[in-house]
């Protein structure tokens, strides 16, 4: 069954979730975020998990407040589903969230796991359940330019195949949690209010990288 039919509205979500402290990554709806896992609490987190109801709570430490997930946590994450699951040789998890919708932190709660533990509200951003919504919007084109500009940059490439045949959705999701911004750039597009804004962003957030690398260039020669 896909995600869109198990997840309907905010009301089909656990309202108590693990979540996983992590500076720089995020989850996006129906995109997909892979992750290694080996620390000792969060091998736990993924055992509860996957003898629950599968679903992980990422979310970024207070931005400011240091990366060892044991501090203040931002008040806006999301929630994926994981999707695919392995365990290495060595003991570690490999696994795969898929993005189902954000969520407000309403409380942390002291669960007496060795992960953290928090109560949720999914109900302020129920039209993440709604797939392809504002995809029209999107100026697809300059994304996709830009994309490409990007990549030429630092001499990588891209199955165009792919990405040509991607939802909008999916491409600006997909990008947002790929693009190699900071943390507060980070946070920005996962609380922008729709698709098109979080496009925007995305598009003035590589406008600014290729600026720089311009004027970087001008400057060493």
């Amino acid at each position: 069954m896909e995600l869109a039919e198990l997840y309907r509205e905010p009301r089909d979500l656990p309202l108590v979730i693990p979540v996983f402290p992590l500076a720089r990554a995020l989850i996006l709806p129906r995109a997909q975020l892979p992750l290694n896992i080996f620390e000792p609490r969060y091998l736990a987190m993924v055992d509860a998990a996957m003898a629950g109801e599968r679903i992980i709570g990422m979310v970024q430490p207070a931005l400011g407040r240091g990366k060892d997930g044991s501090g203040d946590l931002e008040p806006v994450g999301a929630a994926g589903r994981i999707t695919t699951y392995s365990e290495t040789p060595d003991g570690r998890y490999l696994i795969t969230l898929t993005g189902i919708c954000r969520f407000r932190i309403v409380e942390e709660l002291e669960a007496g796991t060795a992960f953290r533990v928090c109560r949720v509200t999914f109900d302020p951003f129920a039209t993440d359940l709604r797939p392809n919504l504002g995809e029209d919007a999107v100026d697809r084109k300059r994304l996709l330019e830009l994309l490409r500009a990007f990549l030429d940059s630092r001499n990588l490439d891209a199955d165009w195949k792919e990405v040509n045949s991607s939802s909008t959705e999916v491409l600006v999701n997909a990008l947002s949690i790929l693009s190699p911004y900071g943390a507060q750039e980070k946070q920005a597009l996962l609380e922008a209010p729709d698709l098109r804004t979080r496009a925007d962003i995305l598009i003035a957030l590589t406008e600014r990288e290729l600026g720089d690398d311009s004027e970087q260039g001008t400057t060493l020669q």
